[in-house]
């Protein structure tokens, strides 16, 4: 199932890719005591108040301050730096490339163009993300779209700026997560836990990873900003993903995190950084840690990354989408075409199977409402391959129930 958002982010592929530091700075402003001595019983109680009030706030704060050291030290080993190698063609590098292109913040270069008069190859590092350990054996979670070439040498470096090889051990077909593993790496590394909740929204977020690709585990903070944010997400080879119930932060967010950690004051992982706003500034968004943590489960259990699917292209209905579309219903998707004419069912899915044509709204799912709250990818993305859900759908005005049979989803 596929949702056809419009909010338009870039993934973070590219360019020499990374993250600068930005530390977490307090203000703090003390009476001094200095004025008139008042003899008012209430006065003098109000003047005490104050005074014993902010050495509050400063322990409270240098608590707060001292958490998040705590968790940066505890996380920094088990975060990793991902370069990418290929084969390019050998010779002097074609200066007719735009220098602005250098600015764009993307984590995968293209690989420096040459004249056509050389001959020959030589290796080079053409990209750069992040990664986290998950286990004590050198497991570790990353975005798919930074491991994805089948052509090019992974190295991962840890914080101690020890390398090793890189094994894909499985792809994600439907988010951009991937699964690889360490080689030759023992089994006493350090690792990460997933918390599979949902964070708090205004709880404290720490992002780690390879700022621009040469900053290595460079530390930002801030804030979870918003929960289930929906939209297109673009790479700069025109590339363009769904991203689906994702996590906004505020927490700086560069080219060359995608696949670090967003971790929680309790050290955990609440989400893999993915993308970033453009035109906008701390506007960065992850994958939620709930979908980390069932990848996970169906790699140790299976080897591999499995998917149940319904097979519709949809729309979320707003107030302003039944407004446009002279829709019955303000709540559900609708079901619709993709852009460039792409189906609304995809033939001989579960949903084609079910009876679901375009234009249907399908209002609930096993008695859930699809709102707000609880969206359709993730409601499917909880089930099980091979469960059946009852769908609730609207069709000329007339409601009627649907069965489908989930399957898997291939690549």
């Amino acid at each position: 199932m596929i949702h056809t958002p419009s909010q338009k982010v870039t993934v973070l592929t590219g360019l020499a890719s990374g993250f600068i530091g930005a530390g977490l700075f307090f203000a703090f402003v003390f009476a001094t005591g200095v004025g008139p001595i008042f003899e008012n019983r209430g006065a003098r109680t109000a003047q005490n108040a104050s005074q014993i009030a902010a050495p509050m706030s400063y322990r409270t704060a240098l608590s707060q301050e001292k958490a998040i050291i705590d968790v940066v030290k505890k996380a920094e080993p088990a975060v990793l730096s991902i370069v990418v190698a290929k084969e390019v063609a050998a010779g002097v590098p074609n200066t007719g490339i735009d220098e602005d292109f250098f600015d764009l913040p993307f984590e995968f270069r293209l690989p420096k163009r040459y004249s056509p008069e050389s001959g020959g190859k030589v290796r080079e590092e053409v990209g750069n993300g992040s990664a986290f350990l998950i286990s004590p054996d050198g497991l570790a979670v990353t975005n798919k779209h930074v491991v994805e070439d089948t052509e090019a040498t992974l190295t991962a470096i840890n914080n101690d700026g020890k390398k090793y090889g890189v094994t894909v051990v499985a792809i994600d077909p439907l988010l951009d997560i991937a699964v690889i593993r360490l080689k030759n790496a023992g089994t006493d590394l350090p690792y990460l836990n997933i918390d599979p909740n949902d964070p708090a929204v205004g709880s404290t977020a720490i992002a780690i990873g390879n700022a621009l690709g040469e900053f290595q585990n460079t530390v930002s903070v801030g804030v979870i900003s918003g929960l289930a944010r929906s939209l297109v997400a673009s790479d700069p080879f025109g590339g363009v993903e769904n991203l689906d119930e994702v996590i906004q932060t505020d927490a700086a967010i560069n080219p060359g995190n995608s696949g670090g950690p967003l971790l929680n004051i309790d050290g955990k992982v609440v989400g893999i950084n993915v993308a970033l706003a453009d035109g906008g500034q701390s506007v960065g968004f992850a994958i939620p840690g709930s979908a980390v943590y069932s990848v996970i489960d169906s790699v140790q259990k299976t080897g591999r990354i499995v998917r149940p699917y319904l097979g519709v292209r949809y729309v979320p209905i707003t107030t302003e989408v039944k407004t446009e579309q002279g829709l019955d219903a303000d709540y559900g998707v609708l079901v619709k075409s993709g852009l460039e004419d792409e189906p609304a069912v995809l033939k001989g899915s579960p949903a084609d199977k079910a009876g679901i044509k375009a234009g249907d709204i399908i209002l609930d799912i096993d008695g859930n409402k699809l709102d707000k709250d609880r969206s359709l990818a993730k409601m499917i993305r909880d089930r099980k391959v091979g469960d059946t859900v009852t769908l609730k759908v609207l069709r000329d005005g007339k409601e009627r129930g649907m069965k489908a049979k989930l399957e898997e989803l291939k690549n």
